[in-house]
């Protein structure tokens, strides 16, 4: 399954409280259920302005779906080409 890597530019997202990023992750989530099993939420970073997401999903259209349906932004969504990590460096 394809795995991707989606940008969502929300200004002061490094602000956001305990209470509110729980309320986005369960919008996210609520609208996952609705969309099925194909695509799904791995976890995300936080920081100052923005949020990236990683998921699966078969598309990028079904990713850019669950961004209207959610009302989070997509501003950027790139598949991933490749993993890596220390373990790679021999």
């Amino acid at each position: 399954m394809p795995k991707y890597v989606i940008e969502r530019n929300i200004p002061g997202a490094g602000s956001m409280s305990a209470g509110d990023l729980q309320g986005a992750s369960a919008k996210s989530c609520n609208v996952l259920n609705k969309l099925g099993a194909e695509i799904q939420w791995i976890h995300s970073y936080v920081t100052d302005d923005k949020i990236y997401c990683v998921y699966t999903a078969p598309s990028s259209e079904l990713i850019e779906e669950h961004a209207r349906e959610s009302g989070f932004p997509a501003n950027r969504v790139s598949e991933v080409k490749a993993i890596i990590d220390p373990t790679r460096a021999g």
